[in-house]
């Protein structure tokens, strides 16, 4: 008889770690996340799968490990894996780094406080690789990777860490992620070796497949919905929905493939409107012959070839993201800060479900060893 493989998930987003994590053959008991529509994202598919995971929508730094046992009815070393990804933007080399003084810093350390309840077997972290460079409360660089390590010793893990990227695992994106396994006693946990190569490095004796393309992942999802002026949802259930505001079709007419506006110089001050040499993710069209830049909450990235945003649902086939997978709430154009999740940045934020699934199965192989 097989063993069931307990797993919590911690910051849960819109559930692509999940995903992966289901897919290598663990029980996800536990879902925390706070953001209202990626628990509503959550839910749908948690319904749909008929699956037992409860979906905890709060604050992590209000959840009570212990109660939360309690609830899902698990005891302290009977859980096999915990697994999380916390918010990113402190540490991210594309923001302003504030790391530790940022209010979502600490949260990185509250995987550290869930592990010292549930002791699980093996702990699964991902986060950007800013994480390795940041200034501890000193202003020492890398100190905040270092005392989250100790962290972790002292409570009787072996950490082993890679950054990762996605497309070496069958994502159609250029992403790279840092990835912290860390077991209880020695640590004889190997990384996954990569499934897909760049070009340049599949004619070998045994080669393997080429990184996905934007052209192959985005291929048979036909026309769009055009979103309604003024309206936040949409009923189309698969989210393939076009919500570029004219201006922007008319910005994006003038970039070639593969381009950004910025570097379209022949153009006037009225189409430019300010933009930088150093803007390339700003009005970026996609290749449809390349994997994609990392999907970022920033930006809505273009169609290769269509003057129009790419849709969540093309966005969820670049991060792979399985057809069937719904998401919930608004579907926003290009816009500022918001208080919570529309789906773009509900797929941005979360982790590719195939690099998950690749790390998943590692983690299980491992322990069933």
């Amino acid at each position: 008889m097989t063993k069931t493989l307990r797993s919590i998930s911690l910051f849960s987003g819109a559930g692509g770690m999940d995903i992966g994590v289901r897919q290598a053959g663990f029980e996800i008991e536990a879902c925390v996340e706070m953001d209202r529509y990626a628990c509503e994202t959550l839910r749908a598919n948690i319904a749909a799968d008929g699956s037992r995971t409860r979906v905890f929508e709060a604050d992590i730094r209000t959840v009570d490990p212990e109660n939360l046992a309690t609830q899902i009815n698990i005891n302290p070393g009977e859980l096999e894996l915990l697994f999380g990804g916390p918010p990113c933007q402190s540490f991210s080399l594309a923001g302003k780094q504030l790391a530790l003084a940022d209010d979502r810093g600490p949260l990185l350390f509250e995987i550290i406080r869930f592990a010292q309840y549930f002791a699980p077997r093996v702990i699964l972290l991902e986060q950007v690789k800013g994480l390795l460079s940041a200034k501890d409360a000193n202003g020492r660089k890398g100190g905040v990777f270092e005392e989250f390590v100790d962290r972790l010793e002292e409570i009787g893990y072996v950490p082993k860490w890679r950054v990762v990227l996605a497309a070496d695992y069958g994502v159609s994106q250029m992403r790279e992620r840092l990835f912290v396994v860390a077991t209880r006693g020695r640590n004889g946990f190997e990384f996954p070796a990569p499934s897909h190569a760049s070009p340049e490095e599949v004619n070998g004796l045994f080669p393997l497949p080429p990184y996905k393309t934007v052209g192959e992942a985005i291929s048979g999802l036909g026309t769009p919905d055009r979103k309604i002026k003024g309206t936040t949802f949409h009923d189309r259930l698969d989210s393939h929905v076009d919500v570029t505001p004219d201006r922007d079709r008319e910005r994006i007419a003038q970039v070639p493939e593969g381009s950004y506006l910025a570097a379209q110089t022949m153009l006037g001050d009225d189409l430019i409107c300010g933009l930088s040499p150093k803007d390339t993710t700003k009005y970026l069209r996609m290749h449809r012959k390349r994997p994609a830049n990392t999907l970022r909450c920033g930006e809505i990235f273009f169609h290769p070839v269509e003057d129009r945003y790419l849709t969540p649902r093309e966005y969820m086939r670049i991060h792979g993201y399985p057809d069937d997978y719904r998401l919930k709430g608004p579907i926003r154009s290009r816009t500022g800060s918001v208080k919570n999740l529309d789906q773009h940045r509900q797929v941005s934020n979360s982790v590719p479900p195939p690099l998950a699934c690749a790390m998943a199965t590692q983690i299980k192989d491992y322990i069933n060893e």
